[in-house]
């Protein structure tokens, strides 16, 4: 429905920038989350989507530290309103084989790509819950359901993303809040563009497609789950990976 308010967290990057764009051109009110507005140039790339027609908010807030999303969600609720589609997209990588793995870098996976959608999705569940009606779709990966080498905190975050979905859906299905997951493939973003171009090579011709997902592709999926339309989909994972992995 046109004008519910949307949160999309680390919204700033490749496939986070399409869905927020997706959004807003279907009428939601879109917010999303950024760690420090200035030096992630967030006036900038506002500046670059009104240009496109599309006005998106920002919030400043570490996803990871539960504190601060308890004050982000007041702050949107004073400054917005009620939040009805949460988009969980905030994540990060620290590869390296678990035999070398540091600690701290285990943490730092976890924290942001794990326990980040715990801590927004609890401010803002209590909300959707009274009102009857929220959408809450969590970004995790191929790589959550499949593994990857020197990947084993984020494979873990990605894989516990499901579980967490599943558990939510149940607990808050005749509350009229659907929840979801998305697991995209690789997806070609300024990150993948920045690879070398034999290792890019490499993994598109694993891919049955032959090529990467675009950015647009993944938001399509996330605008589906998040209609008002769709509330019978609940607990479920929407893979868009070119068929890289295909399971029932």
């Amino acid at each position: 429905m046109a004008g519910r308010l949307a949160l999309v967290t680390g919204g700033n990057g490749g496939i986070g920038t399409a869905v927020c764009r997706r959004l807003a051109a279907d009428g939601y009110r879109v917010v999303t989350t950024c760690m420090d507005a200035e030096a992630e140039r967030i006036e900038d790339w506002q500046a670059q989507l009104r240009a496109e027609g599309h006005e998106v908010g920002y919030v400043e807030c570490n996803v990871a530290d539960y504190d601060a999303c308890q004050r982000m969600g007041e702050q949107l609720r004073q400054q917005f309103g009620e939040v009805e589609v949460l988009v969980n997209l905030a994540g990060i990588t620290r590869d390296g084989f678990c035999h070398k793995m540091a600690s701290e870098d285990w943490q730092a996976v976890t924290d942001v790509n794990l326990d980040s959608v715990f801590n927004v999705t609890r401010q803002l569940l209590p909300g959707m819950r009274e009102q009857g009606f929220g959408r809450i779709v969590n970004i995790s990966s191929v790589n959550g359901q499949t593994g990857q080498l020197g990947q084993a905190n984020y494979s873990a975050a990605k894989a516990g993303m499901h579980g967490f979905t599943m558990a939510v859906a149940k607990e808050n299905a005749r509350k009229g809040v659907s929840v979801n997951s998305v697991s995209p493939g690789y997806v070609a973003t300024p990150m993948t563009d920045a690879m070398p171009s034999d290792v890019r090579d490499q993994i598109v011709s694993q891919i049955p497609l032959g090529r990467m997902a675009e950015p647009e592709e993944i938001a399509r999926v996330v605008a589906f789950l998040v209609a008002d339309e769709s509330g019978y989909i609940t607990g479920a994972n929407i893979p868009v990976n070119g068929a890289l992995f295909c399971s029932f």
